[in-house]
């Protein structure tokens, strides 16, 4: 695995593992509807695009296929990190998160789903609380969380 900078030529292969992603792992946590809201198919895909090449952006591939992907801006808000499907617990969102913190000074900020609230915690960081956020009319939970540093 290799982990390398965001280019726009990933978003379109991102959007995609971001929908997947979703549609799989967070089923244990999340109602179908919850889902449909969170990752419905229709990524904006310039919108995206933008807001990777804004923030620090990191894609992890292997053999040409990305497996992974994670962001954050400048201020330390991490704000997405995914991991494909059929790579989950191979240490690929823990490579990733790793680059992300050591790109900017201070605390890191994440909304964690509540899926990932476990790895976060495992890394330090601290709930400081939990919040209902609407998409598309629906409400999911998620959790602010912070890593001081």
């Amino acid at each position: 695995m290799i982990v390398r900078e965001y280019r726009p030529s990933d978003c379109r292969e991102m959007a995609e593992l971001f929908y997947q992603t979703v549609h799989t792992v967070n089923v244990r946590d999340y109602t179908k509807e919850q889902l449909d809201a969170w990752a419905d198919g229709k990524t904006d895909l310039e919108k995206w695009d933008r807001s990777f090449r804004e923030h620090y952006s990191l894609v992890a591939a292997e053999q040409g296929v990305i497996v992974g992907f994670g962001d954050i801006d400048r201020t330390g808000y991490l704000d997405r990190l995914y991991v494909h499907k059929d790579h989950q617990g191979q240490g690929i969102a823990t490579a990733i998160c790793d680059r992300l913190e050591q790109a900017v000074p201070g605390s890191i900020v994440t909304h964690a789903s509540i899926t990932a609230r476990p790895f976060f915690e495992k890394r330090g960081y601290q709930v400081i609380k939990e919040q209902q956020v609407e998409r598309r009319g629906i409400s999911l939970t998620n959790y602010v969380m912070e890593k001081k540093r």
